[in-house]
């Protein structure tokens, strides 16, 4: 939960309007924010915000643009004007596998007093401590511009091959003393635990600017007040991330008076122009809005309470997103935004048109039945995100295709904009998930038995669906078919389903030892011995056998069998 201060004055020459702590107090609740206190003696406010996803109001240049737009102050969001200049980072490939991602920006114009250098401090340290993971996913570094000359070149080093003087510090140190003598270097260590090489920013003459994401140099990397000129950086593991928090910085100071300057970050072949300031735009239809709300508005108070939220509305009717804003994935994410606006107090109440009891599903209580029955068999429950790839649902699997892991003609969806290569599909099977389990305990002894029960989703005829399934693995030295052959009798036994197995040839098993289980005329279940070549993709080194049972499958094939009785 991050935690800002800020003065009310600064605050309310933001705005321009003046503000009582109580009204401070109602506003910071459109951004899911609770003032915590107001400090007459020392003009300070202090707000808690319970939402991570909008790390631009860290700063209270951000508080002053939501409450602008809540008053009615000011409609959608402005635009940074970014301006040219003959500035650009190097981008060396050997940061590629240390800390690939770099993004800058110069700002001038104006001189930085106390109550503008702490909130740019502040703002950095929320930055790259809460969004930026510990500064293990983002880190930001601020320069004085005099002190610098371009281009900079980021590289990475042997740790001992670079040396200079560190912040709060008086004497030379190499990138390797600093990690093991300085404060900073101490608390962030873990962060380039294994590295061989190390991040380094230096400019043209050669001279350090910072050992990323450690610690600034004390000659370089300091600003003071009456500066009017500075280079900003973020460097990051996560490209999207790292421009998101160069974007916030430039909006937060260019609403302080700045001029904003693109940088160019030049990698390999490929140049590209920091801060991107690039706005997404999304489709949001009206009727999202009385499903989720059950609000009758029109499309003219859908625009203004959009606008009050800090987005604009084009002729088409299409939300245009602000390039400090990287929290909205769905429609739906809009329509919050909407109903803030309107005031969740101002929906009124309902009368209750039906009246029902409640109670568990039937696929629910089977799901509860198989996990008691796995767990007496000796397994154990594990639990993973519904997000993978396809190169753990199907290059280590040993498959081509959605078509060949699961009978039926689907294919795995895709997420179109992914945060993270590591999470861009939805699980279409749960079997990998159990080896990608697996391949992470090798260090554990054997035997291993575990089983996963939950959702794995698939699109067919162009519609998502999800499927529930229970999925078991055995790993140890004489796991094989037999076993995972016992499981499924075990289960079907108790289920009181009559079934039948057919030989299958499948990519992920031993030719021979796997099969299809139908019932009822449908394949409802997939078992076999894990084939070699597929373990020694996921370097697992005892045989495996696993058996894969579709929920709603055999909920279905249950009541076909008490049908016929």
């Amino acid at each position: 939960m991050p935690t800002i201060t800020f003065s009310l004055k600064d605050l309310q020459e933001l705005v321009g309007k003046k503000l009582t702590p109580d009204e401070v107090g109602r506003l910071v609740e459109f951004g899911k924010g609770e003032m915590k206190q107001f400090t007459k003696e020392t003009d300070e406010v202090t707000v808690d915000f319970d939402d991570t996803n909008l790390p631009y109001l860290w700063s209270v240049e951000g508080v002053a643009r939501l409450f602008r737009g809540v008053l009615g102050m000011q409609k959608g969001f402005s635009r940074v004007t970014l301006k040219k200049g003959e500035y650009s980072i190097i981008v060396d490939e050997s940061v590629e596998s240390v800390r690939p991602f770099v993004a800058g920006m110069v700002v001038k114009g104006k001189k930085i007093d106390e109550r503008l250098l702490k909130q740019l401090i502040q703002l950095q340290e929320k930055l790259c401590e809460s969004y930026g993971k510990r500064r293990s996913k983002v880190a930001m570094g601020i320069y004085p511009f005099d002190k610098i000359t371009f281009p900079v070149h980021y590289r990475a080093v042997k740790p001992e091959s670079a040396r200079f003087v560190p912040l709060d510090f008086s004497k030379e140190m190499s990138l390797g003393e600093i990690l093991e003598e300085h404060p900073k270097g101490k608390e962030y260590a873990f962060i380039l635990k294994g590295k061989q090489l190390y991040p380094l920013l230096a400019d043209s003459k050669g001279k350090a600017l910072s050992f990323p994401p450690i610690i600034n140099s004390a000659e370089t990397g300091k600003i003071n007040i009456g500066e009017e000129r500075f280079f900003v950086e973020v460097t990051g593991t996560d490209r999207e991330a790292a421009e998101l928090c160069l974007n916030i910085a430039a909006y937060a100071l260019s609403e302080r008076g700045f001029e904003v300057y693109g940088v160019i970050v030049v990698q390999g072949n490929k140049k590209t122009i920091t801060p991107s300031l690039q706005e997404e735009k999304i489709k949001v239809p009206p009727e999202h809005v009385k499903q989720l709300f059950g609000l009758e508005l029109g499309k003219g108070e859908i625009k203004t309470l959009l606008e009050k939220a800090g987005f604009e509305v084009n002729s088409s009717g299409t939300v245009i997103v602000p390039p400090y804003r990287r929290d909205i994935l769905h429609a739906y994410d809009v329509v919050e935004d909407i109903g803030i606006m309107h005031g969740y107090e101002s929906i009124g109440e309902k009368a209750l048109i039906s009246y029902t009891a409640g109670g568990t599903s039937p696929k629910a209580k089977l799901s509860n039945l198989l996990r008691e029955l796995a767990i007496g068999l000796g397994f154990q429950e594990v639990m993973s995100p519904v997000l993978s790839n396809k190169g753990i649902l199907h290059t280590n699997m040993s498959l081509g295709n959605d078509a060949e892991a699961w009978p039926g003609g689907f294919s795995t969806i895709e997420i179109e904009n992914f945060m993270s290569e590591t999470y861009s599909s939805v699980r279409s099977w749960l079997t990998p998930i159990l080896m990608e389990f697996l391949s992470k305990n090798n260090h554990v002894g054997y035997p291993q038995k575990i089983f996963e029960i939950g959702t794995a989703s698939v699109q067919q005829s162009g519609k998502a669906i999800d499927h529930e399934k229970i999925a078991f693995a055995a790993a140890h030295e004489k796991a094989g078919y037999t076993e995972v052959r016992q499981i499924l009798d075990y289960i079907m036994r108790m289920l009181n389903i009559p079934f039948t197995v057919e030989e299958i040839e499948h990519g992920s098993f031993i030719p021979g030892r796997a099969g299809a289980v139908i019932a009822h005329g449908k394949t409802i279940a997939l078992l076999g011995e894990i084939h070699p070549k597929v373990l020694t993709r996921w370097g697992i080194i005892v045989p495996v056998a696993a058996v894969e049972i579709n929920v709603g499958e055999i909920l279905i094939a249950g009541m076909a069998t008490d049908n016929k009785r």
